[in-house]
């Protein structure tokens, strides 16, 4: 069977499930359409602010449909915030104290971020005098919702949901998941804070962590909610008490969300968020088919096709390093950027170990363009994630089966 048969036989066995990504697409640009309607989005909303940025509208309005859109009564969405690990370091940080106690839901997050949390240098939290616990995954690699009651005590200010799964093999954290963890966590200590790193989930259900009681919810903007058109920046959204204090870590006291200027057009960051819902259903259906297509010839998958999702990252294994530098070298060949590059090991900041990444976007580092990665570590696994369009997911995934299946 060649490529493209190979291909158009996966796409009628995903009719249902690309069906219902479909319906959820739809709910989500329905409500974020109702959000610009709401808040009467205008064309001078766009316009670049400058020095302090007092009185920037567009900022502003920006922020509200965060909230609104996310469903918490407030949002910090700043150009400012360098990336989702940014936006997450950043909560930690103007939260926890010294004697405070930090809990990871699901064992030890990824790499970027296990430095923030346990790095060696004198601005990590545990020099910091902030103490730390992962929880284990269940023997099949689950979250351990007893584990995790049990190990909330006085002392646990925040608990920490990485929705995605990061370079581990676990399943991505379903919202049923994160509502049976806020629910197990409060009750042992209400006063803690649930903060979701919700990194490649946004738009994949047709609801937020913070509808089902989530305290804080936090990501990149070049990841699902930029919609590919956003060129940097992070959001966080929550309750107001909380992001207030956030944006005096940012800022400076008493300065906080007043003061922040966006230089450039905004009308990226608009655009963006309007489109998201789209792409990231062209980034769902763009995994759902690798999966199947790859799964059909012998290769473990995961999430499996047939699967619920929860983020937009498919991890296929494979068997040694070698392997997942020529996938990666693949998809960086079909893409619009740098598609002459050839891929190497290399180290990168944040990172234990190397990482190949394969990244051929029009905007730097932006995963929810069509781009795979993996570090240089057991077990060998390619994570693709994004998509900005189903066609270039499909062109990259018959590549795939032409030179690398069956080359």
């Amino acid at each position: 069977m060649n490529a493209v048969q190979m291909i158009r036989n996966a796409e009628k066995s995903l009719t249902h499930r690309f069906q219902e990504a479909e319906e959820t697409a739809y709910s989500n640009q329905a409500r974020v359409l109702d959000a610009f309607r709401e808040f009467r989005v205008r064309e001078f909303h766009f316009h670049p602010s400058s020095g302090y940025g007092y009185s920037d509208a567009g900022r502003e309005v920006l922020e509200n449909l965060y909230a609104r859109i996310f469903a918490s009564p407030d949002a910090l969405v700043r150009p400012q915030l360098v990336s989702g690990t940014h936006a997450i370091a950043s909560c930690l940080s103007a939260l926890l104290q010294p004697g405070d106690e930090l809990l990871s839901a699901a064992a030890d997050p990824y790499d970027t971020l296990a430095n923030v949390i346990k790095g060696k240098g004198r601005k990590s939290l545990a020099a910091r005098g902030i103490n730390y616990a992962g929880v284990a995954l269940t023997d099949r690699d689950g979250i351990d919702i007893g584990g995790i009651a049990r190990a909330v005590g006085a002392q646990t200010r925040m608990v920490l949901v990485q929705r995605s799964r990061g370079y581990q093999l676990r399943p991505a954290i379903s919202l049923e998941d994160i509502k049976r963890i806020i629910e197990a966590v409060k009750a042992q200590n209400p006063a803690t804070v649930i903060l979701v790193d919700n990194c490649y989930g946004e738009f994949v259900a047709d609801h937020e962590p913070p509808s089902l009681g989530a305290d804080l919810t936090a990501g990149s903007l070049i990841k699902n909610p930029g919609g590919g058109l956003a060129v940097n920046g992070g959001y966080i959204c929550g309750s107001a008490e909380l992001v207030e204090e956030i944006a005096w870590h940012l800022t400076a006291p008493g300065l906080g969300k007043e003061l922040g200027s966006i230089p450039f057009d905004k009308r990226y960051l608009f655009m963006g968020l309007f489109q998201a819902p789209h792409v990231v259903l062209q980034a769902l259906k763009g995994a759902m088919l690798l999966a199947l297509v790859f799964a059909e010839n012998g290769f473990r998958v995961s999430p499996g096709w047939d699967e619920s999702r929860s983020d937009i990252v498919q991890a296929v294994h494979l068997q040694d390093a070698g392997q997942v530098q020529r996938f990666c070298q693949l998809v960086q060949r079909y893409s619009p950027v740098d598609s002459d590059v050839t891929l190497e090991y290399g180290a990168l900041p944040g990172y234990s170990d190397g990482v190949v990444m394969a990244a051929g976007t029009f905007i730097q580092g932006s995963s929810i363009e069509l781009s795979c990665d993996a570090p240089l570590r057991e077990p060998y696994c390619a994570f693709l994630q994004g998509g900005l369009s189903y066609q270039h997911c499909r062109y990259v995934i018959e590549q795939l089966v032409r030179e690398f299946i069956s080359g």
